[in-house]
This record gives structure tokens, sequence and C-alpha cells, in this order.
């Protein structure tokens, strides 16, 4: 099991960037696809994008694509969310987590599909 510690959030106005980190101790991520999940209050947790374990291919929510951009960094076993032109409707608790199955051919979105997750670190951005 791995353990995924999130950082980088904190209070932005709308228009900003953020950039947030997710650290993986325990085992590497380096044959996993990493995933990016927000969840705002009385919503259900949501995919932001994610990316694949090797080749770099990405997948993104409509809502973010163009703004947000996903990468990692297997040798620091870190994963990375870019954050652009932030809107008021990005504010939400924003985790990374590791797909259950290693070797994916394919980039997987579900939140199902993902076992180990961070505690999360919060995101908010003022109109």
């Amino acid at each position: 099991q791995v353990q995924l510690v999130e950082s980088g959030g904190g209070l932005v106005q709308a228009g900003g960037s953020l950039r947030l980190s997710c650290v993986a101790r325990g085992r590497t991520i380096s044959g996993y696809t990493m995933g990016w999940f927000r969840q705002a209050p009385g919503k259900e947790r949501e995919i932001v994008g994610a990316i694949r374990w090797a080749g770099g291919l990405t997948s993104y929510a409509d809502s973010v694509k163009g703004r947000f951009t996903i990468s990692r960094d297997n040798a620091k076993n870190t994963v990375y969310l870019q954050m652009n032109s932030l809107k008021p409707e990005d504010t939400a608790l924003y985790y990374c987590a590791s797909d259950a199955r290693a070797y994916r051919s394919i980039v997987v979105t579900s939140v199902s599909q993902y076992n180990d997750w961070g505690q999360g670190t919060q995101v908010t951005v003022s109109s």
C-alpha cells in the first residue's frame, strides 16, 4: 500500500494559478496510473484528470481541459497538477489517487478504479 501526501493548495483569486503536488511513500508509483480528483461540499467526488504510468497519456474532465495539466516525475515518486485560469467553481478538496491495477493500458477515470488515496489539499478560488 502506498501513502499519498498532497500539498500546494490554498486561497487564490479567480484567474490565478496553483500547482499541487502529490508525493508517494511506501512504494513506487512508476507502474501505476495516477489520478487527481476533487470534491466540493455537498457534491460527489469527481475526476479532474489522470496520467498513465508511461508514455504521458492523459485524460481530463471537460471542465478543466485547456486550464489544468497533469505531469509526473517517477524518479521523485511525485505527481503534479498545474491549475491555471482558476474559477470559483474549481473550489474543492483535491485528492490524488493511485490506480488499483498496475500497467493498465488505458487511463482510468472512475473513483472505484483507484484504491489508494491521499488526505486531500483544499483549493479555494475567490471571485
